[in-house]
């Protein structure tokens, strides 16, 4: 009973921060998110009688830390295969891990989707999103490729929290530079960063309030593929949510001096005609999304800035896969 999947990490243009259901992990907003072709978790799971206790591995190390999330993910799926086989679960991330790039994303997706196949379990896109939300919230959109829209929902057993496609990545390929300025796991997770915002944000109550707003206005500008319309709204939603989490108690402080530059020289880029923009999750790393005829341009400007310690450009890819 074994299966391997893979799945890619996401970036959410309209950002997800803040739980309305803690224990299931619905959002509090609903979210808008590019899958990335080159950022991907491969992750094999392995149920058997011989298997003592669930384990789990990530790039050859044994992470406790992060067993009892696994855990949980693997439980929803044992108990709708009806077995209680223990797993080994070995997994592999392919850039920086925990370091605001969405590895918990892609890691989750491809957790839920080789779980799910290693117990014969064949389940729908739509159902496996809602199960690898309950692992990660923005896991759920990591499901598909392309343009990716995550609904809050209504129902209090999160049936109807859930992401789906808007639009392919064949319908508008666009390219994303990561300027990588730290590669070391983050000192305050999303999760926990989240929780902080919403009980001790001044500005949290209007983030909620105001996230319909700029869904409406993202989904609208990638129907009709206005980048204008996208680098305008995208970057605006990004820098509020970083508002939300700096005016935290403590303050949550994502970026470091690289990523203010970063965030400058995008501005600048945009300024005098190319089209990027950028956005940047709770981590210190900074993604220009742009079209694909400038991606060169904008990451030889992006490498080239003191505290950048690497590049990288990726188009928009599939969702999750078994492999």
């Amino acid at each position: 009973m074994k299966a391997t999947a893979k799945a890619r990490a996401n970036i959410a243009l309209v950002k997800y921060w803040g739980k309305l259901n803690t224990d299931l992990n619905i959002p509090a907003v609903g979210s808008i998110s590019i899958t990335l072709d080159k950022l991907w978790t491969e992750t094999e799971v392995e149920f058997g009688k011989s298997i003592s206790a669930d384990t789990f591995f990530l790039n050859n190390e044994a992470r406790k830390d992060q067993l009892d999330r696994v855990i949980s993910c693997l439980d929803i799926l044992r108990s709708l295969a009806k077995v209680s086989y223990a797993a080994r679960v070995v997994s592999h991330n392919n850039f920086p891990t925990g370091a605001g790039l969405a590895s918990s994303a892609s890691g989750f997706a491809a957790l839920t989707m080789a779980a799910a196949r290693s117990l014969g379990l064949d389940f729908p896109p739509k159902k496996l999103s809602i199960i690898a939300r309950q692992g990660s919230g923005s896991a759920a959109r990591s499901i598909f490729g392309g343009f990716v829209e995550m609904h809050v929902g209504s129902k209090g057993d999160g049936s109807d929290s859930f992401a789906e496609p808007i639009l392919s990545s064949d319908d508008w390929p666009l390219d994303v530079v990561v300027a990588i300025t730290e590669r070391k796991e983050k000192e305050v997770s999303s999760r926990i960063g989240m929780a902080k915002s919403e009980l001790t944000s001044p500005y949290y109550g209007e983030w909620v309030k105001t996230s319909p707003i700029d869904l409406n206005s993202v989904r609208e500008a990638i129907q009709a593929q206005d980048f204008e319309q996208l680098a305008e709204v995208a970057e605006l939603n990004c820098l509020k949510m970083h508002a939300v989490a700096i005016a935290s108690q403590p303050p949550l402080v994502y970026w470091n001096s690289a990523t203010v530059a970063c965030i400058h020289a995008v501005r600048e880029l945009r300024r005098s005609g190319i089209p990027v923009f950028f956005t940047i999750d709770a981590g210190p790393q900074i993604k220009a999304v742009c079209t694909p005829g400038v991606s060169k341009n904008v990451e030889k400007v992006l490498r080239d800035i003191p505290g950048v310690l690497d590049t990288l450009v990726t188009g928009l890819g599939p969702g999750v896969e078994e492999i």
